[in-house]
Parts: structure tokens; sequence; C-alpha cells
């Protein structure tokens, strides 16, 4: 029987036949997901090409070959897919590395079919997803291995302040609670943290400041 044609298409990629078939099962049961597995980079490429998919699970170790593999292959190939980095763990610079290509967060295979779950629809929606905390540990990485300038304007407090619960994962309303300020400030404050930087989403945002971290924070 064909999938609807408003259920959202995710493929899991994975070397491991068992985790992949039983992940696969798990989220075919939420009703607007239809799912799809694979082993490797070269089987995942020849599905996409046919099977528009919206969200690629991806491992990072996949016995031969890596995940990142899969990134410029799948770009060079014109895939417009979202990629989510599933993984039971992966250094901060290689994090960073692959943030600065593209992925749509990193989801650790521990985490719970909720989180997981989450994940997919916070990619779909063009953010950034990571586990509490992680995000943070990856720029500290990614800023302890940084060499020359940056060219970034200068940031204000509020702006270094707003931008720090942005790696977080907060949404805007969280922010204003925090800093106990209305959401209308966190969001001019998110629109001069565009502007200075040149980007549009907060995805963008956080991968410039993969690149610049010392000089927006």
């Amino acid at each position: 029987m064909p999938a609807r044609a408003n259920k959202v298409r995710v493929l899991i990629v994975d070397d491991h036949t068992l985790f992949r078939e039983s992940l696969a099962r798990l989220l075919q049961a939420e009703h607007d997901l239809d799912v799809r597995h694979c082993a490797s980079v070269r089987e995942c490429l020849a599905i996409i090409a046919e099977w528009p998919t919206d969200v690629v699970l991806l491992d990072f170790d996949l016995g031969n070959e890596t995940g990142a593999s899969f990134l410029a292959q799948a770009q060079a190939a014109g895939f417009q897919g979202k990629t989510l980095l599933l993984t039971a763990g992966v250094n901060e610079l290689e994090a960073a590395d692959l943030i600065r290509q593209g992925i749509s967060g990193i989801v650790l295979k521990h985490s719970s079919p909720t989180e997981l779950s989450e994940g997919i629809r916070e990619a779909l929606a063009g953010k950034v997803w990571f586990e509490q905390g992680y995000l943070k540990k990856v720029l500290e990485k990614a800023a302890a291995h940084q060499s020359g300038a940056s060219n970034t304007r200068a940031f204000t407090e509020r702006e270094r302040q707003v931008l720090s619960f942005v790696f977080e994962g907060l949404a805007n309303k969280e922010i204003a609670g925090r800093l106990h300020v209305s959401e209308s400030s966190v969001k001019a404050s998110l629109q001069q943290l565009f502007e200075k930087t040149g980007v549009r989403t907060r995805s963008q945002l956080v991968r410039v400041a993969l690149e610049q971290y010392k000089e927006l924070l």
C-alpha cells in the first residue's frame, strides 16, 4: 500500500541491521512518518535519487566509511532534505566539522524515542537539534582549535546573552523568561544577530558561531 503523500519520508542509514530495523519499526508507528532503511552511503544515495527523502538519519561509523562521506555526495546530487547524525558518539571537532558541512543536528543513540522524534521535527522546521549542553561543548572545542581573526562586527552584551541561549536550544519565549525581557526584545536581538552575521536562520547562526566563536562570545 503506497504511503500517504503528506507523510514525512525518513531514511535510516546504519550498518547494524538489528538496530536500523528496530528503529524503523519504532518510527513507522508514528502515523505521519514513512520510514526506509539501508546500510551504506551507496545504498542511501540510490534511494534518495528515486524516493524524495525529507530526513536522513545517518550513522557516523558505517564500517569502512563514515557518514561524513554522504554529505558532499548528497549535496552534489542535489539532495534537498535534512540530515541528522544518529550516533553512539562523535568527538566535538568532528561534530563541528559536520555542522559546517550542513547537518541539522546530532542525536545520540541512547536518546529516548521522544527526543529522536523531536529532533526529526525540529530539523524539518529548519532548526539545529542537539541534546542539552552538547552544542556548547562542541563550540568550546572548536574555539580551542580555531586560528585566524574574524571580521564579525562586535556584538552587544544582550546579543551575546541571546546567542548563548540559542546555543542551548531555547525558544524565544524561554530566552525572554531567562532574561526577564519581552519576547519582542529577543526577536529584535536575533534580527540584529542575523544582520551582523549575514544569515537568515538560527541554524545558519550556529554554523557562523562555529567558524567565529571567539569573536561572537
